[in-house]
């Protein structure tokens, strides 16, 4: 039998004590009146979760456009939580640790996975180092952000598997975590696919789909997404791909990213991992207007004015070469720390 939302597997436990249901429900009425700041949210999505509607109003972090919300069947996000214990193995009883927002997707999917699957989850506030004050605990399951990762990389010995995502992971990370013992994924998602529909480990070059979940693409060869058990609907997206068969894909970069430099088209994506782990500071590439080009090709740094050594760019094609270096003391991001591309550019014009 399928578990529903209105169940609580008898496993579950959080913060190292058996909750119900209707023990939740108190919890969430004492976050709500007397909890820390990143408590609360957590008290509304139990209230949220176990009332009589089938549905929950999800948040958009606004990486690809202004936030939004978006009305989400709970079955549907049951089944994702089934779809990832599946995936990577979990099972009840299994210890994790929750470490993000509670606000958006990623957050409260923790929270329903260990709901559905029985997992023993302990929960902390949402911070740039999660398992400071927990390296004498060993986990089976973690979800981080790539920030998170890199703050944590001498506690995550202690921990069997770790997915990450709401950003991509650098070249440089990705080395730090493959000398590690933990089995590491960098996850594939979005708040309209309830969380992650795909993963790859580490050190592979192409994401596989979760359980029940075929891909294709379209004209503008970006992803296509069939996931009955989630959507009713053919889920398309933005994310240009290179499709290896209907279960794995390697990702090229977002379509709107898309710079037209005199008729040459240019995806962001691809000439920044040829400069990953070559600039030290956080960076991307942008196009800028121009009155020859249309748009020139531009190199955004974080951080004060400094000299770049043209080296740099030897691993350029010629037309990959940026024809600008902007500097910008800070860059506009998400709660997660995912940079908000456009905001940025826009701050610099």
């Amino acid at each position: 039998m399928i578990p529903t939302y209105h169940n609580v597997h008898n496993s579950f436990k959080l913060n190292g004590f058996h909750f119900n249901r209707e023990h939740l429900l108190r919890v969430a009425y004492s976050f709500i009146k007397e909890g820390e700041d990143f408590e609360k949210p957590i008290g509304e999505f139990l209230l949220d979760w176990f009332d009589d509607k089938p549905y929950i109003d999800l948040q958009t972090s606004g990486t690809t456009g202004a936030p939004k919300t978006i009305r989400t069947s709970k079955q549907a996000m049951v089944e994702s939580a089934i779809a990832t214990g599946d995936f990577f193995g979990l099972r009840p009883g299994n210890k994790a640790l929750q470490c993000l927002p509670v606000k958006y997707i990623a957050g409260k999917l923790m929270f329903v996975r260990a709901f559905i699957i029985g997992l023993d989850m302990d929960f902390v506030a949402p911070s740039a180092n999660p398992l400071e004050n927990k390296s004498d605990v060993k986990y089976d399951f973690i979800a981080m952000v790539p920030l998170q990762a890199k703050n944590s990389l001498k506690e995550l010995n202690n921990v069997k598997k770790l997915i990450i995502g709401g950003s991509m992971i650098s070249k440089a990370l990705e080395k730090e975590l493959s000398k590690l013992p933990t089995k590491v994924y960098e996850t594939y998602g979005m708040t309209e696919t309830i969380t992650h529909i795909a993963a790859r480990e580490i050190g592979e070059k192409v994401f596989t789909v979760l359980p029940d979940i075929t891909i294709s693409y379209d004209y503008r060869n970006c992803l296509v997404i069939h996931a009955p058990r989630i959507s009713d609907d053919l889920i398309v997206t933005n994310d240009i791909v290179e499709l290896t068969n209907e279960k794995q894909f390697k990702f090229i970069g977002r379509y709107d990213n898309i710079i037209n430099s005199g008729g040459i088209k240019l995806i962001p994506e691809q000439i920044e991992e040829k400069l990953s782990g070559k600039i030290a500071a956080r960076f991307f590439v942008t196009g800028k207007l121009d009155e020859k080009l249309g748009e020139k090709l531009v190199l955004v740094i974080e951080g004060d004015n400094q000299k770049i050594d043209e080296a740099v760019f030897d691993a350029l094609d010629k037309y990959e070469k940026p024809k600008e270096v902007l500097f910008i003391p800070k860059f506009k991001q998400t709660e997660n720390g995912k940079i908000l591309r456009k905001e940025t550019s826009e701050s610099i014009a």
